[in-house]
C-alpha cells in the first residue's frame, strides 16, 4: 500500500511540474505585465535617461533619448566633449571627437538596418508577433546561479536576440544580441538589474552592465517634450 500511494504521489508530482511548465507566450505575457502591462506601454511616446558610466578610468555621462519611430540619440560627454550616435527611420550618425573625428559621420546601411529596432520604445516583446519578430522558447538556462527562462527573439530584420527572464520576477536579467557592425557579427551581453517603477507605472532597468562597463541610470522622464532638431547631425 505504501509503495502504491507514493507511486501515486510521484506521478502527481511529475503530473503538476508538467503542468507548471510555461510557453513562450506565456513567458512573455508575465514579463509585459512585470514591466508595467501593455495599456501603461502603450501611452509611452518618448523616454530620456540620464546616466553614467566609467570606461577605462573616465566617468562618461549619458544622455539617451527615444522618441518612438522617430528617432534615438545617445550622447556621452567626457572631459569637455561630447560625442553622439542618431538613428532615424531613414539615416544615422556617429560623431566621436574623442577618437579625433571632426565631424559627423553617417552609419553605414547595414548599422543603420541593425539599430532601428532600437527606436521602438517599447521594446521589441510587447505585440512581437504584429511587428513581425518570433520568439521561441530554447528551455533554461543558468545566469549567474539563477535558474532563467531562456527566450530566442528573431527580429523583422535578422537580428538575434537571446533573453534571459528570472521566473520569480519574469524581468529580463541577460539579453545577449547578435548582429552585424562593419560587416563582421558581433555579439554583445547585457545583464539588467535594479529596476525601478516609475510613477507612470512602467518599469525600467536603472542598472545596466554593457561589456565596457556599467551604465547607472540616475533619471528618467517619460513623455516629455524633445525637440526634433536633436535627431539632425550637428558639431
Amino acid at each position: 500500500m505504501k509503495k502504491v500511494l507514493l507511486s501515486i504521489l510521484a506521478t502527481m508530482i511529475i503530473g503538476f511540474s508538467f503542468a507548471q511548465d510555461l510557453t513562450a507566450d506565456q513567458i512573455v505575457n508575465k514579463y509585459i505585465d512585470a514591466i508595467g502591462g501593455k495599456a501603461a506601454w502603450s501611452k509611452v511616446n518618448s523616454l530620456v535617461m540620464t546616466g553614467s558610466v566609467k570606461v577605462q578610468g573616465a566617468e562618461l555621462s549619458v544622455i539617451s533619448t527615444i522618441v518612438d519611430k522617430k528617432g534615438m540619440r545617445q550622447e556621452f560627454s567626457v572631459n569637455g566633449m561630447t560625442g553622439y550616435q542618431i538613428v532615424t527611420p531613414d539615416s544615422g550618425w556617429n560623431f566621436s571627437p574623442f577618437q579625433g573625428q571632426k565631424a559627423p559621420e553617417p552609419i553605414t546601411a547595414d548599422d543603420l538596418k541593425e539599430s532601428q529596432d532600437n527606436l521602438d520604445v517599447q521594446g521589441n516583446l510587447i505585440d512581437y508577433a504584429a511587428k513581425g519578430h518570433t520568439v521561441e522558447l530554447l528551455g533554461k538556462d543558468d545566469v549567474d546561479g539563477v535558474e532563467t527562462y531562456k527566450l530566442k527573439e528573431t527580429l523583422k530584420n535578422g537580428k538575434i536576440e537571446t533573453i534571459y527572464i528570472d521566473p520569480e520576477t519574469f524581468l529580463i536579467i541577460r539579453d545577449v544580441t547578435k548582429q552585424k557592425a562593419n560587416g563582421q557579427e558581433v555579439e554583445s551581453k547585457t545583464d539588467l538589474s535594479n529596476y525601478k517603477k516609475l510613477p507612470e507605472g512602467i518599469l525600467v532597468p536603472m542598472s545596466i552592465k554593457l561589456p565596457f562597463g556599467e551604465l547607472i541610470i540616475t533619471d528618467v522622464k517619460v513623455n516629455s517634450k524633445v525637440d526634433p532638431s536633436i535627431f539632425h547631425p550637428s558639431k
